[in-house]
């Protein structure tokens, strides 16, 4: 699961990031509204923690913008306000959860695991399903319906697999496997992705399943039977 953080405050911004990293999430943060917007609508999140008070374009307006933009994404509203109407305001827009400042960070990330254990988003569920394989999201092991083989799947190769269940049969792009699985902001090589795709692609055909993961030419990749 990946989460993006998008808080001026930018010891506040780390901190949450750090947690949140412990507890096993991908994290990218943004320290002002125009960057957490241009993250936000990469479409690459599964949950956003979003305060308010931002500088450049707030939170409100950047909420908006991803409603309108269908990003589906999970909305968590941070701020200082504690006035009823600012926290209706928020979820009229959409927002799933709101915190107000001072917050516990336990309580945070309890909100978190809340929003992202909905089981009502297929992304969440324990077990991703797609023509013969079974993915367990809990032990990260991969099972071929067909032959009862399994397989542990490591981490990277882990979200890689994650990301081509969760849109099984859809051409992904390189560039949005990369900010997916490794984050919008990280440098990265060419040959790194092909290398992990290789690996999965061999522990897939170990178990016996029909599954492959197909190259594109130009377009990217595409999980396919």
């Amino acid at each position: 699961m990946r989460i993006l953080v998008v808080e001026d405050e930018e010891t506040i911004a780390d901190i949450i990031a750090t947690k949140l990293r412990r507890e096993k999430y991908e994290v990218d943060t943004s320290y002002d509204g125009e960057d957490g917007l241009y993250k936000a609508l990469s479409n690459i999140y599964d949950l956003i923690i979003l305060d308010i008070m931002l500088p450049k374009i707030n939170g409100l307006e950047i909420l908006k913008e991803i409603k309108k933009n269908g990003i589906s994404a999970n909305i968590i509203l941070l701020t200082a306000k504690s006035l009823l109407d600012d926290k209706l305001k928020g979820f009229d827009m959409g927002a799933d959860d709101y915190l107000t400042k001072p917050f516990h960070i336990e309580e945070l990330i309890a909100r978190v695991n809340v929003q992202l254990r909905n089981m009502g988003n297929a992304k969440t569920k324990n077990i991703l399903e797609y023509s013969d394989l079974s993915l367990n999201i809990r032990t990260s092991i991969l099972t071929c319906k067909c032959t009862n083989e399994s397989i542990n799947i490591p981490y990277r190769e882990f979200l890689l697999l994650e990301y081509f269940m969760n849109n099984k049969e859809q051409i992904i792009s390189k560039e949005q496997i990369y900010n997916k699985v490794w984050g919008i902001d990280t440098d990265y090589e060419s040959n790194n992705l092909e290398a992990y795709l290789s690996f999965l692609r061999k522990k897939i055909k170990i178990i016996g399943s029909k599954v492959n993961i197909k190259a594109v030419r130009n377009l990217g990749y595409k999980m396919e039977e």
